[in-house]
């Protein structure tokens, strides 16, 4: 029976590989979902992981699948919007919410059309889906670097972090650091986002950000042991994705999120945080 959990990393170079990259996802990525989560901006997430393809899909259309040009590609593409967004949401009456929905799904439409001019639906997929079993070693460097630039700036920035979470308007009145924190933020989400998108694609790397912490949110009130438990789950969740994509013949990716939503959904069920099963329990009466 253990067999079957080890076989597949002990006799693959390319599932060890794999273990590795998204071990890496899920150590960025996870408290980067609890953050997004608790300040609402889950479908922030979710816009800006759009926003990254046209990016990377003029990166591939110069340079083909690079990871240096697709990373460049979407870095640059995801900052532009996120500025272009906020910019929107400042100067006109349009929310932050609309306006980043109006530029993904142009990001999107324009991403699918300029991959499609020169590549294959094989070089569109691998844009949009990843190649988590095809990770070599400068993407995982790419992501380990990620994971510890992310781990690095969210040990600095996590009072200001946890403040604006909690009370923004108390943040603005007792420092200045409050945009400068944000904008600090919103460049961690889309580098993490980045890195997801060479292992996950760009339909799929927000997923390993937000179903952990959505799934760690019904075991803990506390925003430390939610980061942990977000990591923990990515981590359980990119492994056994891997082994059901492997002995089940899947897709990885797609794997992947559907082990994150089970997670999650057994979380929704029986958390001790607000979980269904919790809530429909009938609690002890106080006593005089």
């Amino acid at each position: 029976m253990l067999e079957l959990f080890y076989s597949p990393f002990g006799e693959f170079e390319f599932m060890q590989r794999a273990v590795v990259g998204v071990i890496a996802i899920a150590l960025g990525g996870g408290p980067i979902g609890v953050f997004l989560m608790l300040r609402r901006m889950s479908l922030t997430g979710d816009a800006m992981a759009h926003a990254i393809l046209p990016g990377a899909a003029i990166g591939y259309l110069f340079a083909g699948l690079s990871l240096p040009a697709l990373t460049v590609g979407g870095l640059f593409a995801g900052v532009i919007v996120a500025v272009a967004a906020g910019l929107v949401s400042r100067f006109t009456s349009l929310k932050e919410d609309a306006s980043l929905a109006a530029f993904y799904l142009l990001s999107l439409a324009l991403g699918v059309t300029i991959v499609s001019l020169r590549g294959s639906n094989v070089d569109l997929l691998h844009v949009l889906f990843g190649t988590v079993l095809a990770l070599d070693d400068n993407a995982l460097l790419l992501l380990a670097s990620i994971s510890t630039v992310t781990f690095l700036a969210l040990a600095v920035l996590y009072r200001p972090l946890v403040l604006e979470c909690v009370d923004p308007t108390f943040l603005r009145s007792v420092s200045r650091a409050g945009t400068p924190t944000h904008l600090i933020f919103l460049g961690l989400v889309v580098l993490n986002l980045v890195g997801g998108f060479h292992a996950l694609g760009t339909l799929l790397a927000v997923g390993m950000m937000m179903l952990p912490a959505a799934a760690a949110r019904f075991w803990s009130s506390d925003i430390t042991m939610m980061m942990i438990l977000s990591v923990l789950i990515g981590i359980v969740s990119g492994i056994s994705g891997l082994l059901l994509s492997f002995h089940a013949e899947l897709p990885a990716g797609p794997a992947i999120i559907l082990s994150a939503g089970i997670v999650y959904v057994g979380s929704l069920i029986l958390g001790r945080e607000g979980g269904l099963l919790w809530l429909a329990w009938p609690g002890k009466h106080l006593e005089a």
